[in-house]
């Protein structure tokens, strides 16, 4: 498949079907939890259940509970299955530049107008989006093949205000690391590097014990 031979919404369609995500059997999983926040250590239960709900116990620290929480909700989010035409239906796709790793940009017109990705080896390796009134753009380094489609392993992310362009935030660096429990391939641990006013401060999640729940039959 190359570009001049595919319109730009079919060779996006093929990146974002390549995504790793789980499927309607998905059971949902609790966990133990350990989070490392620069050296302060918090322990407690994650449960992600069957309507990719998260709930977090045992955790006292109300900023460590919204911490795990945040995570454990972005962790289900993004495996959600959904179809093409349901998350981009009214999105029109047009081909940018190719940069100089071969990365493919994809410019985005329609409900998605402004926003942009860089497809390469028919994985999304750029990510630019206006989400709730803040721009966004996560770069993707590498990934783990699953065999039933890919999962980033080390990416960043950086925020924007969408009208001055001014940064928000520091830029953060991640690690995730993923094991297979039963049929599923889930989060065990990730690493957030952010820079603090020119300074690294480190989150750590680190998913131990991880058992899948019983399956219901709805």
């Amino acid at each position: 498949m190359t570009a001049t031979k595919v319109s730009a919404t079919e060779l996006f369609r093929a990146a974002y079907e390549n995504r790793y995500t789980w499927d309607a059997d998905f059971p949902g999983y609790t966990s133990d939890i350990t989070y490392n926040y620069d050296g302060k250590v918090t322990t407690g239960k994650v449960q992600i259940n069957s309507n990719y709900k998260a709930e977090v116990t045992g955790v006292e620290s109300e900023e460590a509970q919204k911490a795990i929480h945040g995570q454990a909700w972005e962790i289900a989010v993004h495996r959600v299955r959904r179809t093409f035409e349901q998350t981009h239906g009214e999105n029109i796709f047009n081909y940018g530049a190719t940069d100089e790793t071969g990365a493919i940009e994809i410019v985005m017109g329609g409900k998605a107008e402004g926003d942009k990705y860089k497809l390469r080896n028919n994985e999304v390796c750029l990510v630019h989006r206006n989400i709730h009134g803040v721009v966004v753009t996560i770069n993707t380094f590498s990934s783990h093949e699953t065999g039933e489609g890919y999962l980033s392993h080390t990416y960043d992310s950086v925020y924007h205000d969408p009208k001055t362009g001014e940064q928000k935030g520091g830029k953060s660096d991640f690690v995730d690391e993923y094991e297979k429990v039963g049929k599923y391939f889930i989060l065990n641990r990730r690493q957030i590097t952010t820079d603090v006013n020119g300074k690294p401060s480190v989150q750590e999640f680190i998913f131990s014990n991880i058992q899948l729940l019983p399956a219901t039959n709805d």
